[in-house]
């Protein structure tokens, strides 16, 4: 068998790079994709690393295997770059219909999900670099420089992807936008390369597809009125009353005519115990936003009161200016970036009150779950001062009873407030932890539907006896985050 002529170096890095990079693009866009409907939680991203790793190495095992068997592997490459930019572009309009099937947390949905968005594509664009190599391999002499130039050259691609891709695109385009311009780009190369333009065929596939399948995306249900960097938001009106959804679930009611209304069992539980507290101003702390139901809650019982929201997503806190009506100023005000990293600046002894509302889904994130994060709420906080975490956990109660051992951990006083199915474990819930150095106030206040159950004392202690401290170096909440 003859070895074909091989490619100019300049063509092939440039063919590699791309299509490394453009692998690592789908990665990190398959995550933003499948969100919405599976959520961003650790299941999630595992599904998306490991499929992608799968299909890459599908891709080179069948390129290898392809490369091996070609007299001439030029005549490849051009029809795997334009497969790859059509299943790249059909990735869209396949997830937002597929996903509104398969919406849930369950391990098939989630690795259902992922396949559908990332394996073909990634495949495809994976089987590239073996035929690029084989037709490099010339002079079995320079067979180590040639693999290792175009080995460094495929992983400056996917770091150039990575970082541009995470810093740039997704913080300043939709992922719509990234996985059409990704396609055309896939397109310009798979035309562009050796004169494949002139085969009629392969052009009359990708405009039949540009005809119907980029219309299906852009018509196909869309979860996401608004795409930040971190979420999928959206949010449905009902009357006064607007509904906060991000990735799909419901995060915060706000009344735009009533910022005392809390609609929100949780929320109730919170501002019942606000209501309970000494009369006059309070120094709010807000761990989350959301869309700022209980800070305003706070500012409209407490007139006086110093609220400061600690948010992580600055498109989110404009969201809720524009559909939510929020108006911050002197007494209601944000700061954009991590809590935990924004918490360790505030000044040591200088709140009354912090309220823990911050979630991915339906997890708090985990660095917000230790007992370094609970130490440094205690030292942010005044004596007596009140902390206050909303949790949601399945039957289980995994993940409660440890985040309630590790608040145990730090504060000499807790509570812990929810519904008596959920605390003896038949159903799934919210749970809204209250924590002080002082003796913690009664719960009070009214709520909608049955009053909820408080436990303290002995009864907490055996609620949580067995349960493992969380920490920096031990937190696995997804894991223990579970329906079962």
């Amino acid at each position: 068998m003859t070895a074909a002529t091989p490619l100019n170096n300049r063509i092939a890095a440039a063919l590699v790079f791309l299509t490394s990079g453009a692998v690592l693009v789908l990665e990190i866009v398959g995550l933003r994709l499948v969100g919405p409907y599976v959520g961003v939680t650790l299941s999630s991203s595992t599904a998306i690393i490991g499929v992608a790793l799968a299909a890459i190495a599908y891709g080179a095992w069948t390129g290898g295997w392809l490369a091996d068997r070609s007299t001439d592997q030029r005549r490849l490459l051009s029809p795997l770059l334009l497969l790859g930019a059509v299943a790249t572009a059909a990735t869209l309009p396949i997830i937002r219909v597929a996903g509104e099937w398969l919406r849930g947390t369950d391990t098939t949905s989630v690795l259902l999900l992922a396949t559908m968005t990332l394996f073909v594509p990634a495949a495809l664009l994976s089987a590239v670099t073996p035929l690029v190599v084989k037709l490099q391999l010339a002079d079995l002499a320079h067979t180590g420089r040639v693999v290792g130039r175009l080995s460094s050259v495929g992983t400056l691609g996917a770091i150039t992807a990575t970082f541009g891709t995470g810093f740039v695109l997704v913080a300043t385009v939709p992922t719509s936008v990234i996985l059409f311009a990704l396609a055309g780009v896939l397109a310009l190369a798979g035309f562009g390369f050796g004169g494949y333009w002139r085969r009629r065929g392969n052009l009359s596939a990708a405009l039949v597809f540009t005809a119907v399948g980029v219309p299906i995306g852009i018509v196909a249900p869309n979860p996401c009125a608004v795409e930040t960097a971190y979420t999928c938001a959206a949010v449905t009106a009902d009357g006064t009353g607007r509904t906060l959804l991000l990735n799909g679930a419901q995060h915060s009611y706000v009344d735009l005519a009533d910022p005392r209304h809390l609609e929100y069992s949780y929320t109730q539980w919170i501002g019942g115990y606000v209501d309970n507290l000494p009369p006059g101003p309070l120094a709010a702390l807000h761990l989350g936003g959301g869309g700022f139901t209980l800070p305003r809650y706070v500012a409209a019982t407490r007139p006086g009161s110093d609220n400061l929201v600690l948010e992580l997503d600055p498109a989110l806190v404009a969201l809720d200016r524009r559909l939510l009506g929020l108006r911050t100023g002197p007494l209601l005000r944000v700061e954009t970036g991590d809590a935990r990293a924004n918490l360790r600046r505030q000044p040591s002894a200088s709140r009354d009150l912090i309220i823990g509302d911050a979630f991915g889904h339906l997890a708090v994130p985990w660095h917000l779950t230790t007992r370094e994060l609970v130490a440094d709420v205690r030292r942010v906080l005044r004596p007596g001062g009140a902390y206050a975490l909303n949790v949601i956990d399945g039957p289980a109660r995994r993940f409660i009873r440890a985040e309630v051992a590790t608040i145990a951990e730090v504060f000499p006083h807790v509570m812990l407030v929810a519904p008596a199915a959920a605390l003896r474990g038949e159903a799934g819930s919210n749970f809204v932890v209250f924590a002080s150095t002082a003796p913690l106030r009664e719960w009070t206040g009214a709520v909608s539907g049955d009053a909820p159950e408080t436990l303290s004392g002995q009864a907490l202690r055996s609620f949580f006896n067995g349960a493992k401290v969380l920490t920096d170096d031990y937190a696995p909440v997804d894991q223990l985050l579970t329906w079962d």
